[in-house]
């Protein structure tokens, strides 16, 4: 038992990194997806053949 050493206290922040990146990366694929979403469903205005 006193070999046992505890294992160094990681900082909370380093813990919440590969959540963060996970966030980031769910929000920019949401975003993708809702701006093609508005970009399929615009209107288009009419287009009027000028002779």
């Amino acid at each position: 038992m006193a070999n046992e050493q505890l294992s160094p206290a990681r900082p909370w922040l380093l813990d919440a990194v590969p959540l963060m990146v996970v966030l980031l990366i769910a929000a920019h694929v949401f975003a993708l997806v809702y701006w093609i979403y508005r970009l399929a469903t615009e209107k288009q205005p009419q287009r009027r053949k000028a002779h």
